[in-house]
């Protein structure tokens, strides 16, 4: 697959050449080489004779880490097909057998996890905390996926009719599409694959076209495993490409389901699509987090929870700190911690573990972050902290924003938008009652978090008449997931649950099964048939 030589004049400042990160012996460990091939289903590696190739570059310094080929429909076909006779067999493998090879999974991201989270972040551009933290991730999905291996359970329900037994149990899917997003480039695949797989079903994988190369490395680290326990190809399939490979996908009735990770109108599209053709779907897209901040917070708590929520992953993440609601009487107060906060926070290169921040993903987002500043200010937001590209050698990618903070109303149009990155906004509240209308009056419902010691406030916005998100949380951000409870939003979020609790089930078919161990033939509600 060619070679890395071309990656030896890579040069970084001197924190991080004093940490002894080498790019080059992270991704030739990784195989990820010059050119790498667009499709994979399994140890096989191929792409069509005219595929485009596309160079990927870092948005940390702007280089040229590798260059990709890209999926053709033809490509795609044949993928598919061997996803497709894959099933037949890996679906009678007993689940904790499956769940076995998961676990090896997880144990191959252990001894893998610094040079993978190396990719992330350098491939992606958060901290080098978040793209290990990112991999651990992975790590735990593949723990609960074990345990879960032997937890595939029905009910047992008593029959209306004498010696008869009902009960009901689930089945594998087939073939399940997965169209992931750039800003957690593996994670978010390993929440979907993981539990498929465990479930019988095998899966397709879509990276972003943005970060290809970490779904590259994924694909050799689990089919390593694949290959070592004698699974066929076809388990594991991955297809490099654009939009296009990703409205096959959503149109193909041989793919029962599709998970999809990423915009609200994304997301849409797909939904219609798969629809269409009576497929499922789990959308996992947009979010505008708030969280309330009462009377009754411990505002330092407040101030960790808020800041990490809006800065962390440079803004680009769906549970990201959007708006802070904030009691009138702490409103000054907390403000002020806010702006002394944001003066602290080191940007730079997100290799250097003394950076709190890294660069935006491309020049697209920037100039989305730009045009999201220009809006408020348009309509009389009164920006606190103000924002900017970051200029200098140390910035030459480009893709390096400050944070920035603005006063604004609720109805905004810019503020009903989720732009991704890091831009927070502020509003004033008085009652609980009003907090809560603001936090709920967007299109989105993802994540919500409210700062509180008052035991009435924190159970008014669990209750009924709270939250309206898929997540609300007390005392925490909004941003963070842990793997045992199901992730997921309302409204214009999609709806989808991926990860713990029982989201296992959107992976499979239920089927309600009777049995007559009688030697008679009695119908159900009485109804009488003689002969």
């Amino acid at each position: 697959m060619g070679n890395v030589n071309c990656l030896k004049d890579f040069n970084f400042d001197s924190n991080v050449r004093n940490m002894n990160i080498n790019i080059a012996d992270t991704l030739k460990h990784l195989h990820i080489d010059g050119i790498n091939e667009a499709c994979s289903t399994g140890s096989n590696w191929a792409s069509s004779a005219n595929a485009e190739v596309r160079a990927i570059t870092s948005p940390v310094d702007g280089k040229i880490i590798a260059q990709v080929k890209m999926a053709t429909a033809a490509d795609y076909d044949k993928v598919v097909q061997q996803a497709q006779k894959a099933f037949i067999n890996w679906r009678t493998l007993p689940a904790p057998k499956r769940g076995d090879i998961v676990r090896q999974i997880g144990d191959a991201l252990r001894q893998n996890k610094q040079h993978l989270g190396t990719l992330v972040s350098y491939e992606m551009g958060k901290s080098l905390q978040e793209g290990l933290g990112e991999v651990q991730e992975m790590i735990d999905i593949c723990d609960f996926a074990v345990g879960l291996s032997r937890q595939l359970h029905g009910l047992t329900m008593h029959s209306e009719r004498p010696l008869h037994r009902m009960y009901e149990q689930y089945h594998p899917l087939g073939v399940v599409g997965i169209i992931s997003a750039f800003n957690f480039p593996v994670a978010v695949w390993s929440w979907n694959a993981m539990l498929a797989w465990v479930c019988g079903d095998v899966c397709i994988w879509k990276p972003s076209e943005k970060t290809p190369l970490t779904a590259i490395a994924c694909q050799h680290i689990a089919q390593a495993v694949c290959t070592a326990n004698g699974v066929e190809e076809g388990v594991s399939c991955l297809l490099i490409g654009d939009s296009k490979i990703g409205e096959l996908m959503a149109n193909d009735s041989r793919l029962p389901l599709i998970s999809a990770t990423g915009s609200t109108r994304m997301g849409k599209a797909v939904g219609a699509a798969v629809g269409a053709r009576l497929g499922r779907s789990l959308l996992e897209l947009g979010g505008n987090n708030a969280i309330i901040i009462t009377e009754n917070a411990d505002l330092d708590m407040a101030l960790i929870g808020a800041v990490f929520g809006a800065v962390g992953t440079a803004g680009q993440r769906c549970t990201t700190t959007r708006r802070l609601i904030i009691h009138d009487s702490v409103y000054e107060a907390f403000k002020q911690k806010l702006v002394k906060a944001y003066a602290q926070i080191r940007i730079g290169n997100p290799l250097d573990e003394n950076n709190h921040m890294g660069p935006l993903i491309d020049q697209e987002a920037v100039n989305s972050y730009l045009a999201a500043i220009d809006a408020c200010k348009a309509v009389g937001g009164n920006f606190v902290v103000e924002g900017g590209r970051l200029q200098g050698e140390a910035y030459a990618s480009g893709c390096y924003v400050r944070p920035c903070i603005a006063e604004v109303e609720n109805h905004y149009k810019i503020v009903q938008h989720e732009t991704f990155a890091p831009i927070l906004y502020l509003m004033r509240y008085k009652t609980l009652e009003e907090a809560i209308a603001l936090q709920n009056g967007v299109p989105q419902g993802l994540s919500s978090a409210i700062m509180t010691n008052n035991l009435r406030e924190a159970e008014t916005f669990l209750s009924v008449a709270g939250s309206d998100c898929g997540i609300a949380n007390v005392n925490i951000g909004t941003s963070g997931a842990e793997i045992g409870g199901a992730f997921g939003g309302e409204k214009e979020t999609g709806g989808g649950r991926e990860s713990g609790s029982d989201a296992w089930k959107v992976y499979m078919r239920r089927q309600t099964n009777t049995i007559n161990y009688s030697t008679s033939l009695p119908l159900a509600q009485g109804i009488k048939f003689d002969l």
